[in-house]
């Protein structure tokens, strides 16, 4: 979907609601409201909306993004819950509690709302314009902040439009949001710990585990395991080393190409190309299930091809960097 010139902005009526879920449906980006503040929301199915999605929050790099879903049982279906998660989603949800939970095999979450992680951070927003456009979709839904990264989080229409007018297709408007701060992101994996404080206290989450809740403290959990939103975005490290920038394919190497004319040595049962056209959008939809598929070749090294640095190729080529760094 090509973003208009305009964003529309509508009022939270059953029209807007079939429109915004209309528009999620055909790779389109809308903000919502919910409980915390209004969310940019994409199709999390879909790799192409999500990279659009970075491309207009103007996001440095791919960070984990969250995906919200209406109801617990629409969030079984994409993760493993523990018993710790069982109770704070009873507790919790709907509400403004992230869980960061193991990914369930086949979940149909692009690779690029995870950042090729093998979790998958989980919201069911109680918002009632965020939970109708949610159950109209069918689909989960990443929505990080509505605004240019590294502005201040929107808690109402206007701050959107303010940021991203003409950027995205649709907002709805559904007031001032009552709670104007990020949810607090927990992980259980398989032990609690507070990843993010947020709009559910530390105290009341102690309180339904019984437990006192560490937060994290791992130096490594900014700089290269971060498992959620608001922690410096994770690499998808390959076992097969990353040799970037090729200029020919090597012995025993696979190739990550980009646009329309492969290397010389390339073979085709070991050749993946992130964006035939050139587009740095798909490729970056591409990135990280293509990574993985050629890491699952066999190869004992993947030869990468030129990324060009305009909109989202900076970020591939960050995510390529981090993954091709000594380890």
């Amino acid at each position: 979907m090509t973003v208009a010139l305009s964003t529309r902005v509508l009022k939270p009526e059953k029209a807007a609601i079939d429109a915004a879920a209309r528009c999620l449906r055909e790779g389109g980006l809308v903000a919502f409201p919910t409980e915390t503040v209004y969310g940019l929301g994409a199709d999390a199915t879909n790799g192409e909306a999500v990279a659009r999605l970075y491309a207009a929050k103007g996001r440095p790099s791919f960070n984990p993004l969250i995906a919200h879903v209406p109801d617990i049982a629409a969030a079984r279906a994409l993760a493993v819950f523990n018993a710790p998660a069982d109770r704070l989603a009873a507790a919790f949800w709907p509400g403004p509690l992230t869980l960061v939970l193991p990914r369930r095999a086949g979940c149909p979450v692009s690779d690029l709302a995870t950042a090729g992680l093998d979790t998958i951070a989980l919201r069911v927003p109680s918002h009632p314009v965020a939970q109708d456009i949610l159950r109209a979709l069918g689909r989960p839904v990443v929505a990080p902040s509505a605004n240019r990264s590294g502005h201040v989080s929107p808690t109402d229409a206007a701050h959107v439009l303010a940021d991203l007018d003409g950027r995205i297709d649709l907002i709805v408007d559904g007031g001032p949001a009552a709670i104007g701060m990020e949810s607090t992101i927990v992980a259980c994996l398989p032990d609690p710990v507070m990843l993010r404080p947020g709009g559910v206290s530390r105290e009341a989450i102690e309180a339904v585990l019984g437990i006192s809740l560490p937060a994290t403290t791992r130096p490594e959990a900014n700089e290269s395991a971060p498992l959620a939103p608001g922690m410096l975005a994770s690499h998808y490290a390959p076992r097969a080393q990353l040799r970037l920038n090729a200029a020919e394919v090597r012995a025993g190497e696979a190739l990550l190409a980009f646009g329309p004319d492969a290397l010389p040595g390339a073979q085709a049962e070991a050749m993946r190309n992130l964006a035939p056209r050139g587009d740095v959008l798909e490729a970056a939809a591409n990135l990280f299930s293509h990574l993985r598929a050629l890491d699952a070749s066999g190869a004992r090294a993947i030869a990468v091809m030129p990324i060009p640095y305009e909109s989202l190729g900076e970020a591939i080529n960050d995510r390529l960097a981090r993954a091709a760094a000594p380890r």
